[in-house]
């Protein structure tokens, strides 16, 4: 019995208790909840597997002026709703040497490989940035934009949380 559990567990370590028990009943065996859960808990399976998602650890540094164009630029996201209630978002793009906007790209949903595809338009024309500042918003933080940014070598810099400078 105690082989079982600990082939489904090594097979499957994210499931839970409930989850475990399932796919032994689904395998065959006739043992009753109580009996597997009782060995469960001698395994020390039933402790909490996951933690809570939190940002990694960042050091941000004091908003600086860039010497030259293309060294640093910022990007954010902007809400409004029209005039029916109907919410629309903004991604703003803005070189901080010259305050130039370089794109302002309005839409309702904006997803991740949607920045990445608009950085890509504003790149082909103007070079890249040596770093682009941030919030620690969730289309910021993916790992879409992050290994686009390390493919190209680019310095991903965000900014402290309540802070908008």
């Amino acid at each position: 019995m105690i082989t079982a559990i600990q082939a489904v567990v090594e097979r499957c370590p994210a499931y839970g208790f409930n989850k475990v028990f399932t796919v032994l009943r689904r395998a065959g065996h006739p043992w009753n909840h109580k009996r597997v859960y009782r060995l469960y808990c001698v395994l020390k399976l039933n402790l909490r597997r996951k933690g809570k998602k939190r940002l990694p650890n960042r050091f941000p540094e004091p908003l600086a002026v860039p010497a030259d164009m293309n060294k640093c630029w910022s990007i954010d996201f902007m809400c409004d709703s029209l005039l029916c209630g109907r919410r629309f978002r903004t991604f703003n793009v803005v070189d901080d040497y010259n305050r130039e906007a370089l794109a302002i790209e309005v839409d309702l949903s904006l997803p991740s490989p949607w920045v990445v595809r608009v950085l890509e338009r504003i790149v082909a024309w103007r070079g890249y940035p040596a770093k682009i500042r941030m919030d620690n918003g969730p289309k910021f933080i993916s790992v879409t934009l992050a290994e686009w940014a390390d493919e190209h070598g680019i310095q991903l810099e965000f900014i402290k949380p309540g802070k908008p400078t």
